[in-house]
């Protein structure tokens, strides 16, 4: 939707009128217009499958280990907030969290507590693999929210696209195979709906701001949040549970930064993909730290959840390639 311009002159992408801007939001009189370096945006969303892939380990070890899932919450976004002030000190970028977007940036936490609120549950009641599988399933949701909410034209190919990767997901929960828990399936398929709305959510902040920005609002908001319930959950804490709070909090620091920025530098249709090579390293690490392998269901499921993404993701780059007076030949 057009945003209103907060320009005192002519805004510098000629699509402005003075009060509407059909380039988001302006500063200064001009939009925060970047160039796409799409090699650049898969790197870093690379990066950030391997940082969440490590946090995810660590958030399951600690949960296990009897650490409450609101305490890991806290401790995940109250630990951010040092290394984010840290990296804007060193590079001198602590204007960056200046906002005229206090309300978006509200919303974005709202919506990012409680997804993970049930993402870190569900990995603490599933095993790392399966549970890193499972949340795959946000890009279908993505397609669901845009031809619901978006009234975006969804043809035979992303519908097909989406009942693949639902067979997958279903292979994956393995109903009548080895038991998995079903609080905790259920658990990540909602957080891998709230998912696809954060994407969105993500893509439109990054607009008008950097990285640091979002991921500093979206922490200070959190920590906000879950503070008053510290007194009812937090314990004492050995050495060893202090390093797994604060490892939680530097990496989801890290991997935050770096998703956001690949959101910024490429489009999400592109950079998504990379998330699934986080299975890899969930996989090793369910193997090296609980001496488990994934069932023979999740390398039968896991493989449609993959694809109908990657479907999904490559006909989305090619639709938004297409002129938008160009007859609808791709619009399937």
């Amino acid at each position: 939707m057009p945003a209103p311009c907060t320009s005192t002159g002519r805004c510098a992408t000629g699509n402005c009128d003075g009060r509407i801007c059909f380039a988001g939001p302006c500063r200064y009189g001009r939009a925060m217009e970047r160039p796409q370096r799409p090699l650049y945006a898969l790197v870093l969303r690379l990066g950030a499958a391997f940082v969440f892939g490590t946090m995810f380990m660590v958030i399951k070890y600690a949960g296990e280990a009897g650490i409450s899932v609101p305490e890991i919450m806290f401790w995940r976004q109250a630990a951010c907030l040092p290394v984010i002030a840290l990296w804007l000190g060193l590079t001198g970028h602590f204007h960056e969290i200046r906002t005229n977007r206090i309300g978006n940036h509200a919303g974005r936490a709202m919506v990012g507590m409680t997804n993970m609120s049930l993402i870190f549950t569900g990995t603490v009641l599933l095993p790392l693999a399966e549970s890193t599988t499972l949340s795959f399933a946000s890009p279908l949701f993505a397609v669901l929210l845009a031809a619901l909410f978006l009234k975006d034209k969804v043809g035979p190919w992303r519908w097909s696209a989406v009942l693949l990767g639902f067979a997958g997901v279903v292979i994956v929960a393995q109903p009548g195979g080895e038991p998995v828990s079903s609080l905790g399936v259920g658990l990540m398929l909602t957080g891998a709906f709230l998912i696809a709305i954060i994407n969105f959510q993500i893509r439109d902040l990054a607009r008008t701001e950097s990285s640091a920005c979002i991921v500093f609002w979206f922490s200070l908001f959190g920590t906000l949040l879950m503070a008053p319930l510290m007194p009812f959950f937090m314990t004492d804490y050995t050495p060893f549970e202090w390093f797994l709070v604060l490892t939680m909090g530097v990496t989801g620091a890290i991997g935050q930064m770096l998703l956001t920025a690949s959101l910024r530098h490429g489009a999400v249709a592109s950079v998504i993909v990379m998330d699934y090579s986080q299975l890899i390293w969930a996989t090793i690490y369910g193997w090296l730290v609980w001496d488990r392998f994934p069932n023979a269901t999740l390398f039968l499921g896991a493989p449609l959840i993959i694809a109908a993404g990657a479907i999904i993701a490559f006909r989305e780059q090619r639709l938004a390639k297409r002129r938008p007076d160009e007859p609808s030949a791709l619009s399937d």
